[in-house]
């Protein structure tokens, strides 16, 4: 049986800063991958704009996972590929895990446990389109996978319902390849994704945006045929009389990712509603003692650097040996949020900095965003534009506030 300090469960962005960070700070490290290279959704992510943050630099998907991989090699981490965790069990203050490997079935024990496991696209099976189930509906990542990866055009001409960020660069991304895409399809009021990648990808390619429009039926037998789109009231349903059908050969969904923790489950990880990841305190520990949450398994970013900046934190929180019993504080916030992370204070843990990102709940304009200790106004920002899509990273020094009892989040004008 094999005894290690720190597990880290995903190889992408976020599992390989946390495994680099914990060998760093001296834990015995293992690094637990599914498939069979690290570097998670970046492997196909072939369009550059990562890296800004954390390199100072534009990269590539690629390019980002190459220098993350170059750090951890000069690490001591123990890394597996096509490794698959079966079972979680915690007893005597350790965490058993069952792996499948290619060698077969395989046992080690661990102190503490990293979730770096990511996220994953909705379906069409969760967003309720009526009609057939022909080929050719497909998710936005598989689309990338197939061009970026496999080197196969997917489509021809096609419909695009969504407009997350990788439905956004895969308009661009189709068109560049000779595909023809019709129109991207948002059924909410405003675009689900980041300004950048609207005028880059669709107004820069003359590709149309139809807001409060969606996709309402299938058609096709063995190969997608046609699909309708109609326009949707203020309560999103569709409106009657406005129902058209645009001829295509593949639907590409863009409809939101779900970060995946069914790995956190086995060892009944408490997931916040609001952002379907664990619920954490400031050093990325969950509820559970001694399990810890990091990247899109946390919370859906918009930038892999943040991505890669939890998993440094999460890392080096779990190297340090503590062993003193934790007192949260819920972290509040009024209805102008959409979530704020972390979602707890551990006033006996580190307090400088504690960084917080959170999402508007709605589009605002010039909006003062203050931070209440104790009922008492402790600090202020004033942002001057505010919209869900995008994600905001504050960092703050909780040290000078004295004993924390509550702290809340406000947002006025």
């Amino acid at each position: 049986m094999e005894m290690y300090e720190v597990t880290v469960i995903g190889g992408g962005p976020a599992g390989i800063a946390a495994a680099t960070s914990a060998s760093n700070h001296g834990a015995k490290t293992l690094l637990i991958e599914r498939e069979g290279k690290l570097g998670g959704i970046l492997k196909q992510c072939i369009h550059d704009g990562f890296g800004v943050t954390r390199f100072q630099t534009k990269l590539s998907g690629p390019e980002y996972a190459e220098k993350e991989i170059a750090k951890l090699e000069q690490t001591t981490v123990h890394v597996s590929l096509l490794t698959f965790v079966s079972a979680i069990q915690r007893k005597d203050d350790l965490y058993h895990l069952d792996l499948i490997t290619r060698k077969g079935m395989k046992h080690i024990t661990t102190k503490k446990i990293i979730l770096a496991t990511g996220c994953r696209e909705r379906t069409s099976r969760q967003v309720f389109i009526q009609g057939t189930n022909p080929a050719g509906v497909f998710t936005a990542g598989t689309a990338q996978y197939y061009i970026n990866i496999l080197g196969k055009m997917p489509t021809k001409k096609c419909v695009i319902l969504g407009s997350g960020d990788i439905g956004l660069i895969m308009a661009r991304r189709i068109t560049l390849e000779g595909g023809t895409v019709e129109g991207v399809y948002e059924i909410k009021p405003s675009p689900s994704g980041l300004t950048r990648n609207i005028v880059q990808c669709l107004n820069d390619f003359n590709i149309p945006l139809h807001l409060s429009t969606t996709v309402t039926r299938v058609f096709g037998t063995d190969r997608l045929e046609a699909v309708e789109v109609a326009s949707v009231d203020a309560k999103m349903n569709p409106i009657e009389g406005t129902q058209r059908v645009i001829p295509c050969d593949a639907l590409i969904l863009s409809v939101g990712l779900i970060p995946e923790n069914e790995i956190g489950e086995m060892v009944q990880i408490k997931l916040n509603p609001k952002t379907k990841g664990p619920f954490c305190d400031q050093t990325l520990m969950t509820l559970q003692p001694n399990i810890y949450s990091c990247g899109n398994a946390l919370h859906v970013s918009d930038l892999a650097d943040f991505v890669s900046e939890t998993g440094d934190l999460a890392g080096l929180s779990a190297s340090l040996n503590k062993n003193t019993i934790r007192e949260l504080v819920k972290v509040g916030f009024d209805n102008h949020f959409g979530y704020v992370v972390p979602s707890h204070i551990d006033v006996q843990g580190p307090l400088s900095p504690v960084v917080f990102y959170f999402r508007s709940s709605a589009e605002y304009d010039t909006m003062k965003v203050k931070l209440f200790v104790n009922g008492k106004m402790f600090a202020q920002r004033v942002f001057t534009h505010l919209k869900p899509p995008e994600m905001e990273r504050w960092a703050l020094d909780l040290k000078t506030s004295g004993a924390i009892h509550s702290v809340e989040f406000r947002m006025e004008k």
